[in-house]
Protein backbone atom coordinates (compact mmCIF):
# COMPACT_ATOMS: atom_id res chain seq x y z
CA UNK A 1 0.00 0.00 0.00
CA UNK A 2 1.45 3.32 -1.01
CA UNK A 3 1.83 6.44 1.03
CA UNK A 4 -1.07 8.17 -0.84
CA UNK A 5 -3.44 5.36 -0.15
CA UNK A 6 -2.70 5.42 3.50
CA UNK A 7 -3.13 9.17 3.58
CA UNK A 8 -6.54 8.90 1.98
CA UNK A 9 -7.73 6.33 4.41
CA UNK A 10 -6.60 8.45 7.28
CA UNK A 11 -8.40 11.50 5.87
CA UNK A 12 -11.67 9.53 5.35
CA UNK A 13 -11.53 8.13 8.83
CA UNK A 14 -10.97 11.62 10.24
CA UNK A 15 -13.97 13.08 8.42
CA UNK A 16 -16.15 10.22 9.56
CA UNK A 17 -15.16 10.74 13.13
CA UNK A 18 -15.85 14.50 12.76
CA UNK A 19 -19.31 13.82 11.26
CA UNK A 20 -20.17 11.48 14.07
CA UNK A 21 -19.09 14.06 16.58
CA UNK A 22 -21.36 16.70 14.89
CA UNK A 23 -24.22 14.25 14.73
CA UNK A 24 -23.87 13.54 18.38
CA UNK A 25 -23.82 17.29 19.14
CA UNK A 26 -27.29 17.97 17.44
CA UNK A 27 -29.98 16.18 19.43
CA UNK A 28 -33.11 14.94 17.64
CA UNK A 29 -35.43 17.28 19.64
CA UNK A 30 -33.68 20.39 18.33
CA UNK A 31 -33.94 19.12 14.78
CA UNK A 32 -37.67 18.65 15.18
CA UNK A 33 -38.08 22.21 16.51
CA UNK A 34 -36.07 23.55 13.59
CA UNK A 35 -38.40 21.86 11.12
CA UNK A 36 -41.50 23.23 12.93
CA UNK A 37 -40.06 26.74 12.87
CA UNK A 38 -39.39 26.54 9.14
CA UNK A 39 -42.97 25.35 8.50
CA UNK A 40 -44.50 28.19 10.54
CA UNK A 41 -42.34 30.79 8.80
CA UNK A 42 -43.38 29.50 5.37
CA UNK A 43 -47.05 29.55 6.37
CA UNK A 44 -46.87 33.14 7.54
CA UNK A 45 -45.18 34.16 4.32
CA UNK A 46 -47.82 32.45 2.25
CA UNK A 47 -50.64 34.08 4.26
CA UNK A 48 -49.07 37.49 3.76
CA UNK A 49 -48.94 37.01 0.00
CA UNK A 50 -52.56 35.86 -0.13
CA UNK A 51 -54.19 38.51 2.06
CA UNK A 52 -51.90 41.52 1.97
CA UNK A 53 -49.87 41.43 -1.22
CA UNK A 54 -51.13 43.63 -4.11
CA UNK A 55 -49.95 41.15 -6.68
CA UNK A 56 -52.52 39.09 -8.58
CA UNK A 57 -51.48 35.44 -8.53
CA UNK A 58 -52.33 33.52 -11.64
CA UNK A 59 -54.54 30.49 -11.11
CA UNK A 60 -53.00 28.53 -13.96
CA UNK A 61 -49.41 27.47 -14.25
CA UNK A 62 -48.47 28.70 -17.65
CA UNK A 63 -46.35 31.43 -19.15
CA UNK A 64 -48.07 33.97 -21.33
CA UNK A 65 -46.30 36.45 -23.49
CA UNK A 66 -47.87 39.47 -25.12
CA UNK A 67 -46.71 41.58 -27.99
CA UNK A 68 -44.45 44.44 -27.15
CA UNK A 69 -47.07 47.03 -28.15
CA UNK A 70 -49.49 45.65 -25.56
CA UNK A 71 -47.29 46.73 -22.62
CA UNK A 72 -46.62 50.33 -21.79
CA UNK A 73 -42.83 50.79 -21.50
CA UNK A 74 -42.19 47.07 -22.19
CA UNK A 75 -39.84 47.44 -25.20
CA UNK A 76 -36.12 47.36 -24.82
CA UNK A 77 -33.78 47.35 -27.81
CA UNK A 78 -36.62 46.07 -29.98
CA UNK A 79 -37.18 42.94 -27.85
CA UNK A 80 -40.41 41.72 -26.34
CA UNK A 81 -40.88 42.48 -22.66
CA UNK A 82 -42.13 39.62 -20.49
CA UNK A 83 -45.86 39.76 -19.42
CA UNK A 84 -46.10 39.86 -15.64
CA UNK A 85 -48.68 37.65 -13.88
CA UNK A 86 -50.00 40.57 -11.87
CA UNK A 87 -51.15 42.34 -15.10
CA UNK A 88 -53.10 39.40 -16.47
CA UNK A 89 -56.57 38.10 -15.62
CA UNK A 90 -57.48 34.93 -17.53
CA UNK A 91 -61.22 35.78 -17.18
CA UNK A 92 -60.89 39.43 -18.19
CA UNK A 93 -62.58 39.04 -21.61
CA UNK A 94 -65.39 36.95 -20.15
CA UNK A 95 -65.98 39.52 -17.42
CA UNK A 96 -66.16 42.33 -19.99
CA UNK A 97 -68.70 40.38 -22.05
CA UNK A 98 -70.78 39.62 -18.96
CA UNK A 99 -70.82 43.26 -17.82
CA UNK A 100 -71.73 44.41 -21.32
CA UNK A 101 -74.63 41.95 -21.54
CA UNK A 102 -75.84 42.94 -18.06
CA UNK A 103 -75.72 46.61 -19.00
CA UNK A 104 -77.73 45.96 -22.15
CA UNK A 105 -80.38 44.05 -20.16
CA UNK A 106 -80.67 46.90 -17.66
CA UNK A 107 -81.03 49.46 -20.45
CA UNK A 108 -83.69 47.31 -22.14
CA UNK A 109 -85.63 46.99 -18.86
CA UNK A 110 -85.49 50.74 -18.26
CA UNK A 111 -86.74 51.32 -21.81
CA UNK A 112 -89.57 48.83 -21.17
CA UNK A 113 -90.59 50.65 -17.98
CA UNK A 114 -90.46 53.93 -19.87
CA UNK A 115 -92.84 52.57 -22.52
CA UNK A 116 -95.24 51.34 -19.82
CA UNK A 117 -95.27 54.74 -18.09
CA UNK A 118 -95.61 56.49 -21.45
CA UNK A 119 -98.63 54.41 -22.43
CA UNK A 120 -100.15 54.46 -18.93
CA UNK A 121 -103.12 56.87 -18.77
CA UNK A 122 -102.40 59.98 -16.74
CA UNK A 123 -104.54 60.30 -13.62
CA UNK A 124 -105.81 63.46 -11.95
CA UNK A 125 -106.96 64.23 -8.42
CA UNK A 126 -110.09 66.18 -7.46
CA UNK A 127 -111.61 66.92 -4.06
CA UNK A 128 -115.36 67.25 -3.48
CA UNK A 129 -116.61 69.21 -0.48
CA UNK A 130 -120.24 68.34 0.25
CA UNK A 131 -121.87 71.30 2.00
CA UNK A 132 -125.42 70.45 0.90
CA UNK A 133 -127.43 67.25 1.13
CA UNK A 134 -127.38 66.75 -2.66
CA UNK A 135 -123.68 66.03 -2.21
CA UNK A 136 -124.66 62.63 -0.81
CA UNK A 137 -126.80 61.96 -3.89
CA UNK A 138 -123.84 62.93 -6.08
CA UNK A 139 -121.36 60.75 -4.17
CA UNK A 140 -123.38 57.64 -3.28
CA UNK A 141 -126.11 57.45 -5.93
CA UNK A 142 -124.34 58.89 -9.00
CA UNK A 143 -120.61 58.29 -8.43
CA UNK A 144 -121.29 55.17 -6.30
CA UNK A 145 -118.60 56.10 -3.81
CA UNK A 146 -118.12 54.67 -0.30
CA UNK A 147 -118.51 56.78 2.83
CA UNK A 148 -116.80 56.26 6.17
CA UNK A 149 -118.08 56.09 8.79
CA UNK A 150 -121.39 54.66 7.59
CA UNK A 151 -123.28 56.46 10.37
CA UNK A 152 -125.42 59.04 8.52
CA UNK A 153 -125.29 61.54 11.38
CA UNK A 154 -121.51 61.39 11.85
CA UNK A 155 -119.81 64.79 12.15
CA UNK A 156 -117.19 63.97 9.52
CA UNK A 157 -117.53 61.50 6.65
CA UNK A 158 -115.17 60.87 3.76
CA UNK A 159 -114.52 58.52 0.87
CA UNK A 160 -112.44 57.92 -2.25
CA UNK A 161 -113.14 56.49 -5.69
CA UNK A 162 -111.81 56.38 -9.25
CA UNK A 163 -113.91 57.51 -12.20
CA UNK A 164 -112.43 57.86 -15.66
CA UNK A 165 -109.00 59.45 -15.28
CA UNK A 166 -109.89 61.12 -11.99
CA UNK A 167 -109.23 60.03 -8.41
CA UNK A 168 -112.01 61.68 -6.41
CA UNK A 169 -111.97 62.26 -2.65
CA UNK A 170 -115.10 63.39 -0.82
CA UNK A 171 -115.60 65.19 2.51
CA UNK A 172 -118.94 65.99 4.13
CA UNK A 173 -120.57 66.55 7.51
CA UNK A 174 -120.93 69.38 10.07
CA UNK A 175 -117.24 69.13 11.00
CA UNK A 176 -116.18 70.01 7.45
CA UNK A 177 -115.58 73.70 8.05
CA UNK A 178 -113.58 76.41 6.33
CA UNK A 179 -109.86 76.13 6.97
CA UNK A 180 -110.08 72.61 8.39
CA UNK A 181 -110.37 70.55 5.21
CA UNK A 182 -107.08 69.10 3.92
CA UNK A 183 -106.38 70.78 0.57
CA UNK A 184 -103.84 68.36 -0.92
CA UNK A 185 -104.78 68.89 -4.58
CA UNK A 186 -105.49 71.93 -6.72
CA UNK A 187 -108.86 70.92 -8.22
CA UNK A 188 -112.08 71.28 -6.22
CA UNK A 189 -115.82 70.61 -6.56
CA UNK A 190 -117.98 72.51 -4.06
CA UNK A 191 -121.54 71.27 -3.42
CA UNK A 192 -123.86 74.05 -2.22
CA UNK A 193 -127.52 74.84 -1.51
CA UNK A 194 -128.98 78.06 -2.96
CA UNK A 195 -132.66 77.27 -2.55
CA UNK A 196 -133.48 79.97 0.04
CA UNK A 197 -131.86 83.10 1.44
CA UNK A 198 -130.40 81.51 4.57
CA UNK A 199 -128.77 78.83 2.43
CA UNK A 200 -127.54 81.47 -0.02
CA UNK A 201 -125.71 83.36 2.78
CA UNK A 202 -124.04 80.14 3.94
CA UNK A 203 -123.05 79.21 0.37
CA UNK A 204 -121.65 82.69 -0.26
CA UNK A 205 -119.26 82.33 2.68
CA UNK A 206 -117.96 79.08 1.21
CA UNK A 207 -117.52 80.70 -2.20
CA UNK A 208 -115.50 83.52 -0.64
CA UNK A 209 -113.36 80.98 1.21
CA UNK A 210 -112.61 79.11 -2.01
CA UNK A 211 -111.95 82.40 -3.81
CA UNK A 212 -109.21 83.12 -1.26
CA UNK A 213 -107.70 79.69 -1.96
CA UNK A 214 -107.66 80.47 -5.68
CA UNK A 215 -106.05 83.86 -5.10
CA UNK A 216 -103.33 82.22 -2.98
CA UNK A 217 -102.74 79.65 -5.78
CA UNK A 218 -103.71 76.80 -3.47
CA UNK A 219 -106.57 75.87 -5.80
CA UNK A 220 -106.49 76.22 -9.59
CA UNK A 221 -109.76 74.68 -10.82
CA UNK A 222 -113.22 75.02 -9.26
CA UNK A 223 -116.62 73.51 -10.10
CA UNK A 224 -119.86 74.04 -8.16
CA UNK A 225 -122.81 71.64 -7.90
CA UNK A 226 -125.71 73.88 -6.85
CA UNK A 227 -129.17 72.99 -5.59
CA UNK A 228 -130.70 76.02 -7.26
CA UNK A 229 -133.69 78.09 -6.35
CA UNK A 230 -136.99 76.45 -7.33
CA UNK A 231 -137.94 79.58 -9.28
CA UNK A 232 -134.50 79.46 -10.97
CA UNK A 233 -133.40 82.74 -9.32
CA UNK A 234 -129.68 82.04 -8.86
CA UNK A 235 -128.20 85.49 -9.37
CA UNK A 236 -126.07 85.27 -6.20
CA UNK A 237 -123.60 82.93 -7.88
CA UNK A 238 -123.34 84.80 -11.19
CA UNK A 239 -120.37 87.06 -10.17
CA UNK A 240 -118.34 83.99 -9.20
CA UNK A 241 -118.59 82.36 -12.64
CA UNK A 242 -115.43 82.62 -14.72
CA UNK A 243 -117.34 83.95 -17.72
CA UNK A 244 -118.28 86.93 -15.51
CA UNK A 245 -114.74 87.48 -14.24
CA UNK A 246 -114.95 85.04 -11.34
CA UNK A 247 -113.14 81.78 -10.60
CA UNK A 248 -115.81 79.06 -11.00
CA UNK A 249 -114.98 77.09 -14.16
CA UNK A 250 -118.07 74.86 -14.13
CA UNK A 251 -121.58 75.02 -12.68
CA UNK A 252 -123.83 71.95 -12.37
CA UNK A 253 -127.27 73.42 -11.67
CA UNK A 254 -130.49 71.75 -10.50
CA UNK A 255 -133.77 72.70 -12.29
CA UNK A 256 -134.40 73.97 -15.83
CA UNK A 257 -132.36 77.16 -15.59
CA UNK A 258 -132.06 79.32 -18.72
CA UNK A 259 -128.34 79.56 -17.94
CA UNK A 260 -127.73 75.97 -19.02
CA UNK A 261 -125.58 75.95 -22.18
CA UNK A 262 -123.67 72.65 -21.86
CA UNK A 263 -120.41 74.58 -22.03
CA UNK A 264 -119.79 75.93 -18.55
CA UNK A 265 -123.29 75.48 -17.07
CA UNK A 266 -124.84 72.00 -17.05
CA UNK A 267 -128.17 70.77 -15.70
CA UNK A 268 -127.99 68.41 -12.75
CA UNK A 269 -130.70 66.04 -11.38
CA UNK A 270 -132.43 66.84 -8.10
CA UNK A 271 -132.20 63.22 -6.96
CA UNK A 272 -133.64 61.67 -3.82
CA UNK A 273 -134.16 63.46 -0.49
CA UNK A 274 -130.92 62.44 1.22
CA UNK A 275 -131.55 65.21 3.78
CA UNK A 276 -134.49 63.06 4.93
CA UNK A 277 -132.23 60.01 5.06
CA UNK A 278 -133.73 58.37 1.97
CA UNK A 279 -131.43 55.37 1.45
CA UNK A 280 -129.73 53.64 -1.45
CA UNK A 281 -132.11 50.96 -2.78
CA UNK A 282 -130.67 47.81 -4.33
CA UNK A 283 -133.20 46.11 -6.64
CA UNK A 284 -134.03 42.58 -5.51
CA UNK A 285 -135.99 39.80 -7.16
CA UNK A 286 -138.82 40.35 -4.69
CA UNK A 287 -138.91 44.08 -5.44
CA UNK A 288 -139.24 43.35 -9.16
CA UNK A 289 -141.57 40.34 -9.22
CA UNK A 290 -143.85 40.79 -6.18
CA UNK A 291 -147.59 41.38 -6.51
CA UNK A 292 -148.14 44.98 -5.49
CA UNK A 293 -151.49 45.52 -3.74
CA UNK A 294 -152.00 49.16 -4.78
CA UNK A 295 -152.39 50.74 -8.20
CA UNK A 296 -150.90 54.04 -7.06
CA UNK A 297 -149.76 56.10 -4.07
CA UNK A 298 -149.48 59.69 -2.93
CA UNK A 299 -148.14 60.63 0.50
CA UNK A 300 -147.48 64.34 0.77
CA UNK A 301 -148.52 67.87 1.57
CA UNK A 302 -151.69 69.22 -0.06
CA UNK A 303 -151.42 72.99 -0.50
CA UNK A 304 -154.46 75.25 -0.69
CA UNK A 305 -155.64 76.02 -4.21
CA UNK A 306 -153.02 73.74 -5.76
CA UNK A 307 -153.29 70.94 -8.30
CA UNK A 308 -152.76 68.58 -5.40
CA UNK A 309 -156.23 69.45 -4.18
CA UNK A 310 -157.54 68.54 -7.64
CA UNK A 311 -155.69 65.23 -7.48
CA UNK A 312 -157.23 64.26 -4.14
CA UNK A 313 -160.71 65.22 -5.39
CA UNK A 314 -160.34 63.07 -8.53
CA UNK A 315 -159.24 60.06 -6.47
CA UNK A 316 -162.16 60.42 -4.08
CA UNK A 317 -164.87 61.08 -6.65
CA UNK A 318 -163.83 58.15 -8.82
CA UNK A 319 -163.57 55.79 -5.88
CA UNK A 320 -159.89 55.32 -6.70
CA UNK A 321 -158.81 56.23 -3.19
CA UNK A 322 -159.60 52.62 -2.28
CA UNK A 323 -157.14 51.28 -4.88
CA UNK A 324 -154.46 53.87 -4.17
CA UNK A 325 -152.54 54.40 -0.95
CA UNK A 326 -152.86 58.07 -0.01
CA UNK A 327 -151.96 60.13 3.02
CA UNK A 328 -152.42 63.89 2.88
CA UNK A 329 -151.13 66.55 5.26
CA UNK A 330 -151.72 70.27 5.23
CA UNK A 331 -148.28 71.42 6.33
CA UNK A 332 -144.92 70.48 4.81
CA UNK A 333 -142.48 68.88 7.23
CA UNK A 334 -138.77 69.18 6.36
CA UNK A 335 -137.74 66.07 8.29
CA UNK A 336 -139.04 62.53 8.39
CA UNK A 337 -139.46 60.43 11.49
CA UNK A 338 -138.30 56.83 11.30
CA UNK A 339 -141.95 55.76 11.19
CA UNK A 340 -143.00 58.19 8.44
CA UNK A 341 -139.98 57.23 6.32
CA UNK A 342 -140.83 53.54 6.70
CA UNK A 343 -144.48 54.15 5.68
CA UNK A 344 -143.38 56.17 2.65
CA UNK A 345 -140.92 53.50 1.47
CA UNK A 346 -143.57 50.81 1.96
CA UNK A 347 -146.00 52.80 -0.18
CA UNK A 348 -143.44 53.06 -3.00
CA UNK A 349 -142.63 49.35 -2.81
CA UNK A 350 -146.31 48.28 -2.85
CA UNK A 351 -147.59 50.55 -5.63
CA UNK A 352 -147.45 50.19 -9.41
CA UNK A 353 -147.55 53.96 -9.90
CA UNK A 354 -146.41 56.94 -7.85
CA UNK A 355 -148.34 60.17 -8.37
CA UNK A 356 -146.07 63.22 -8.68
CA UNK A 357 -148.01 66.50 -8.68
CA UNK A 358 -146.08 69.75 -9.04
CA UNK A 359 -144.94 71.70 -6.02
CA UNK A 360 -143.04 74.97 -6.19
CA UNK A 361 -141.20 73.33 -9.11
CA UNK A 362 -142.22 70.47 -11.40
CA UNK A 363 -139.14 68.47 -10.54
CA UNK A 364 -139.42 66.78 -7.14
CA UNK A 365 -137.62 64.18 -5.04
CA UNK A 366 -140.61 61.85 -5.35
CA UNK A 367 -139.82 61.20 -9.03
CA UNK A 368 -136.37 59.77 -8.28
CA UNK A 369 -137.51 57.93 -5.16
CA UNK A 370 -140.26 56.18 -7.15
CA UNK A 371 -137.66 55.13 -9.75
CA UNK A 372 -135.56 53.58 -6.99
CA UNK A 373 -138.46 51.22 -6.16
CA UNK A 374 -139.58 50.52 -9.72
CA UNK A 375 -142.85 52.40 -9.18
CA UNK A 376 -143.61 54.34 -12.37
CA UNK A 377 -143.85 58.12 -11.78
CA UNK A 378 -147.04 59.74 -13.06
CA UNK A 379 -145.75 63.29 -13.55
CA UNK A 380 -147.78 66.47 -13.84
CA UNK A 381 -146.06 67.95 -16.88
CA UNK A 382 -146.75 71.67 -16.42
CA UNK A 383 -144.52 74.73 -15.94
CA UNK A 384 -144.50 76.41 -12.55
CA UNK A 385 -144.14 80.16 -11.85
CA UNK A 386 -140.64 81.64 -11.94
CA UNK A 387 -137.82 82.28 -14.37
CA UNK A 388 -137.08 78.66 -15.27
CA UNK A 389 -136.64 77.93 -18.96
CA UNK A 390 -139.81 77.61 -20.99
CA UNK A 391 -139.53 75.52 -24.11
CA UNK A 392 -140.82 72.49 -25.95
CA UNK A 393 -138.75 70.20 -23.75
CA UNK A 394 -139.44 71.96 -20.44
CA UNK A 395 -140.11 71.21 -17.71
CA UNK A 396 -137.97 68.18 -16.77
CA UNK A 397 -135.87 68.54 -19.92
CA UNK A 398 -132.97 66.55 -18.45
CA UNK A 399 -135.17 63.53 -17.70
CA UNK A 400 -137.01 63.78 -21.01
CA UNK A 401 -133.72 63.99 -22.92
CA UNK A 402 -132.66 60.78 -21.18
CA UNK A 403 -135.84 59.03 -22.36
CA UNK A 404 -137.48 58.66 -18.95
CA UNK A 405 -140.21 55.96 -19.16
CA UNK A 406 -142.69 57.98 -17.11
CA UNK A 407 -146.38 58.74 -17.59
CA UNK A 408 -146.71 62.47 -18.30
CA UNK A 409 -150.09 64.18 -17.83
CA UNK A 410 -151.19 67.81 -18.01
CA UNK A 411 -154.35 67.43 -15.91
CA UNK A 412 -155.17 65.06 -13.07
CA UNK A 413 -158.56 64.43 -14.63
CA UNK A 414 -156.66 62.09 -16.98
CA UNK A 415 -155.86 59.80 -14.03
CA UNK A 416 -159.00 57.57 -14.07
CA UNK A 417 -158.31 56.47 -17.65
CA UNK A 418 -154.68 55.74 -16.76
CA UNK A 419 -155.68 53.59 -13.79
CA UNK A 420 -158.25 51.78 -15.94
CA UNK A 421 -155.43 50.68 -18.25
CA UNK A 422 -153.43 49.62 -15.19
CA UNK A 423 -156.16 47.23 -14.12
CA UNK A 424 -156.06 45.55 -17.52
CA UNK A 425 -152.32 44.81 -17.35
CA UNK A 426 -151.12 41.31 -16.51
CA UNK A 427 -148.62 40.62 -13.75
CA UNK A 428 -146.06 39.68 -16.38
CA UNK A 429 -146.48 43.03 -18.09
CA UNK A 430 -146.14 44.87 -14.81
CA UNK A 431 -142.98 42.98 -13.86
CA UNK A 432 -141.48 43.69 -17.28
CA UNK A 433 -142.27 47.41 -16.95
CA UNK A 434 -140.77 47.48 -13.45
CA UNK A 435 -137.61 45.85 -14.70
CA UNK A 436 -137.30 48.33 -17.57
CA UNK A 437 -137.78 51.31 -15.23
CA UNK A 438 -135.10 50.11 -12.83
CA UNK A 439 -132.74 49.45 -15.73
CA UNK A 440 -133.37 52.92 -17.15
CA UNK A 441 -132.75 54.61 -13.79
CA UNK A 442 -129.47 52.74 -13.32
CA UNK A 443 -128.45 53.76 -16.83
CA UNK A 444 -129.43 57.38 -16.15
CA UNK A 445 -127.24 57.49 -13.03
CA UNK A 446 -124.35 55.98 -14.99
CA UNK A 447 -124.77 58.60 -17.73
CA UNK A 448 -124.66 61.37 -15.13
CA UNK A 449 -121.50 59.85 -13.64
CA UNK A 450 -119.77 59.69 -17.01
CA UNK A 451 -120.92 63.16 -17.99
CA UNK A 452 -119.77 64.69 -14.69
CA UNK A 453 -116.36 63.03 -14.96
CA UNK A 454 -115.80 63.83 -18.63
CA UNK A 455 -116.78 67.50 -18.28
CA UNK A 456 -114.37 67.96 -15.37
CA UNK A 457 -111.57 66.16 -17.22
CA UNK A 458 -112.08 68.28 -20.33
CA UNK A 459 -112.36 71.60 -18.49
CA UNK A 460 -109.79 71.14 -15.73
CA UNK A 461 -107.15 69.03 -17.44
CA UNK A 462 -107.50 69.47 -21.22
CA UNK A 463 -104.00 70.94 -21.34
CA UNK A 464 -102.49 68.31 -18.98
Amino acid sequence: MGPLTKYGEQLHNGNLREYNLIKMKIPKRKLFLLIIFAYVAFSLYAAYNVFFSTKVISRVHRVVKKETGALSGGVRDGGAAPFLARDWNPWEDEQVDYNSALSKKRDAFKQHLGEINKNKPKRYRVQIWGKAAIGIYLWEHILEGPLNPTDKIAQWREGELKSGKIDFSFYTGPAVVQGHVPVDMNSLVLVLNGREQQKVSYSTRWLEHVQALVQSHTVSHVAVVLLGNEHCNNDFIAPYLKRNGGFVDLLFLVYDSPWVNDKDVFQWPLGVATYRQFPMISPTTQLITSNRPYLCNFLGTVYKNSSRETLMQVLKQSGLDKECLTTAREKWLPLETADSLRRYQTALAQSELTLCPVGINTECYRIYEACSYGSVPVVEDVLTPGTCAAGSSSPLRLLKAAGAPFIFISDWKELPAILERERAMSQEQRVDRRRRLLKWYASFCQQMKERFTEVIEETFFKGG
